[in-house]
């Protein structure tokens, strides 16, 4: 086949050998960039896998140290205080009231359980409320702390009279389902 091809080639004019080298040249510079490109995908992934490796490595070293932690801290948590979807609503209904909040709204529960905890989180929204009136129901909620957190927060001005605030916040409480 490389006889035939060099017979092929040693046939024909200068300008159609010229023309045939060129194409070769164009298409050799294809494929070579096309291999680089691959190379770099290749080596970027590597070296992303390689983090992740080493990641996973130092979480998997750490295990007792993590375990230990843990450990500590669940102690810290009375069972009997953590709270259930229906106790995290009824709690910050109880807050918002205390703190003077009018215009709430809450949404439903959204529960991930693993066993032997559950984190309960919802959609609290309130609306033309005044600067005070939030601070009182932040400072509420942390007296219930650690049992109920706010997650996500947004603060907005009402656009009607803008010395009030619109405020959005995902609020969730963590309940211990078998005791440590």
């Amino acid at each position: 086949m490389i006889r035939t091809l060099r017979a092929f080639f040693l046939a024909r004019l200068l300008r159609e050998k010229i023309l045939l080298v060129a194409l070769a040249v164009i298409l050799a510079g294809l494929w070579a960039s096309s291999l680089s490109g691959r190379a770099l995908h290749f080596w970027g992934e590597r070296k992303h896998t390689q983090a992740a490796l080493a990641q996973q490595a130092h979480w998997l070293n750490s295990r007792l140290r993590v375990q230990a932690a843990a450990q500590q801290a669940a102690s810290g948590f009375d069972p009997a205080k953590t709270l259930d979807s229906t106790r995290l609503l009824a709690a910050i209904g109880a807050v918002a009231n205390d703190a003077g909040l009018k215009n709430y709204t809450s949404g439903e529960s959204q529960d991930v359980s693993n066993g032997q905890f559950s984190v309960h989180a919802l959609q609290f929204s309130v609306s033309k409320v005044e600067w005070g009136a939030l601070k009182a129901f932040y400072y509420g909620l942390q007296a219930h702390s650690p049992y109920i957190g706010i997650e996500q927060c947004a603060v907005a001005r009402d656009r009607a009279n803008t010395t009030l605030l619109d405020v959005s916040m995902k609020i969730s409480s963590v309940e211990i389902l078998h005791g440590p």
